[in-house]
């Protein structure tokens, strides 16, 4: 290989990926034995380069086991279905999986069969065998603990960690995430803060970020990990509320990310997504959407929130009815449950409302997730107030509000108040209505979540809804009462002619009358016409 290969060689050993890559493109391809392609491999990962890491490694894992090197074999086997599942390629994640356990399956306990263990735990669990799952960790564990291996036991504690919050044992997996490996730190920062996140553990998330973001400061520009790590404090800065930080840091780590791999960029836009429709940024929103989706995520349930804002009601229930028949479960299906409630009640469809958050309360049991809890109140008690139910309504908004505010949540908790405004005015108490809404706004204004703040002043500045109804019944027995007829009414509020019929099901079972003229009577004699 020349001087180029001991070059490579060294750049390599002293972890100089940059260095090490470009010497490696320098050298005699023919000369290259496994070793070397493996080193290739290496540097090419660590510079952003995918799939010729991919490639290299491939020919890396046949080299080795052509010269009967089979536990390296092994490990790059190992590596290699890693990488494709973080490029969520499932079936070539499994075959390389199948692959690295032919080729250790006569080796006793070792580093190689210890990582392994770990990889057999992540797809088990994709499988929904989380028993199974957190039996391999915890073998990975044992033999991290056998050899003194820093590394394996850092990456078994973290993936066990992962396992028990997964199956609803939070305390226990949370108390397992602050390992940390001088070698993988970058999987075991993504790990960890991708954990944090999705029990919404914001001290322990905040945490980890800030480690992260020192840690990557350190290292090169094109490390992967500098967008990884970038994506998950987008998120938990992003559930901190400050919106403007994360939308620019989800832009960059698009950027960093779309070299590596294109379905983690997708996230960032997704991210991005979410901020823009919070803000009243329809347009930008499904920009950010469109493109997550052309990037390989799948842009639910932020694109049906999107419809629904923009008054495609039926729109937005048809893509939550595909995306929950897609199958999945946990915090993901909880999301997309509690936005088929919104949606739902906007359509005035009650039972589908209704059948969502039995569904998302079942989930939350299981869970024993502090997060899935406040978001089933949420919902639980948007439904009781949707039917009439205002006891109900009022402990449940209470319950949203106090869990959110102790997971610090900032947006999630000033929905909580509304709600809780506006189940306290329809129970009579107009004071702590007005306390609740206001407490809202400001939140909302602090957060510059516009719509949000616009629906709020609107509902301060009306008295109690008369009969009951709600702001979207208010405004279609309005039209009723100037004699529009329901595809009329349809058109004006882009909504479907199925939709406006369910709601003068509901006005009028709320007024207690059973005709179009005795509706429009009651809208003059109450000043809403």
């Amino acid at each position: 290989m020349g001087d180029h290969g001991g070059i490579a060689r060294d750049a390599a050993a002293g972890q100089e990926w940059a260095d090490a890559y470009a010497a490696y493109r320098e050298a005699d391809p023919t000369e290259l034995g496994p070793e070397d392609l493996e080193a290739f491999a290496d540097a090419a990962w660590w510079t952003s380069r995918l799939e010729e890491s991919l490639d290299l490694r491939r020919r890396a894992s046949t080299a080795y086991q052509v010269a009967g090197a089979h536990r390296r074999a092994g490990y790059c086997a190992w590596f290699l279905a890693y990488d494709y599942i973080m490029k969520d390629e499932w079936p070539d994640a499994s075959g390389w999986l199948k692959r690295a356990q032919r080729c250790l399956a006569d080796y006793p306990d070792c580093l190689e069969t210890g990582f392994l263990a770990l990889l057999e735990s992540n797809v088990a669990e994709a499988e929904g065998d989380s028993k199974a799952g957190l039996a391999h960790a915890r073998r990975g564990l044992k033999i991290g603990r056998a050899l003194n291996s820093p590394d394996l036991i850092a990456m078994a504690t973290q993936t066990i960690g992962g396992v028990l919050i997964n199956t609803g044992n939070v305390a226990e997996g949370t108390g397992l995430l602050d390992e940390i490996s001088p070698l993988y730190t970058g999987w075991i920062f993504c790990s960890a803060l991708n954990q944090c996140i999705r029990i919404a553990d914001l001290s322990r998330a905040i945490r980890w970020a800030d480690a992260a973001r020192d840690w990557c400061d350190k290292q090169a520009r094109e490390m992967p990990y500098q967008g990884l790590c970038r994506l998950y404090r987008v998120e938990v800065t992003a559930l901190r509320g400050a919106w403007d930080t994360a939308e620019s840091d989800a832009a960059r780590a698009s950027e960093e990310l779309l070299a590596f791999e294109p379905v983690l960029a997708a996230g960032a836009h997704y991210a991005m997504g979410e901020i823009r429709l919070r803000r009243g940024d329809l347009a930008g929103a499904e920009t950010s959407f469109l493109r997550a989706h052309k990037l390989g995520r799948d842009p639910q349930p932020g694109l049906a929130l999107l419809r629904l804002a923009q008054g495609k009601t039926a729109a937005a229930a048809a893509a939550l009815r595909v995306a929950l028949a897609g199958g999945g479960g946990g915090l993901d299906r909880a999301r997309l449950l509690a936005a088929k409630v919104d949606v739902a009640l906007e359509a005035g469809d009650l039972g589908s409302a209704e059948g969502a958050a039995q569904e998302l309360a079942a989930i939350a049991a299981d869970a024993n997730s502090t997060v899935m809890d406040a978001m089933m109140a949420l919902a639980t008690g948007a439904v009781h107030l949707a039917r009439d139910d205002v006891d109900g309504a009022i402990y449940a908004a209470r319950r949203a509000w106090e869990l959110y505010r102790d997971l610090s949540l900032p947006y999630e908790t000033a929905r909580a108040h509304t709600l809780l405004g506006e189940a306290s005015r329809a129970a009579g108490d107009e004071e702590r209505a007005r306390l609740e809404l206001v407490a809202a706004r400001t939140a909302f204004e602090e957060l510059d979540a516009k719509r949000d703040e616009r629906r709020v002043t609107a509902l301060l500045d009306n008295t109690a809804p008369a009969g009951g109804l709600s702001g979207r019944e208010t405004e279609v027995l309005r039209l009723v009462a100037t004699g529009k007829t329901n595809k009329q009414i349809a058109a004006e509020l882009s909504l479907s002619e199925h939709t406006i019929s369910r709601h003068l099901q509901n006005i009028f079972a709320k007024l207690g009358v059973s005709s179009r003229a005795a509706a429009t009577a009651f809208a003059f004699d109450h000043g809403l016409a």
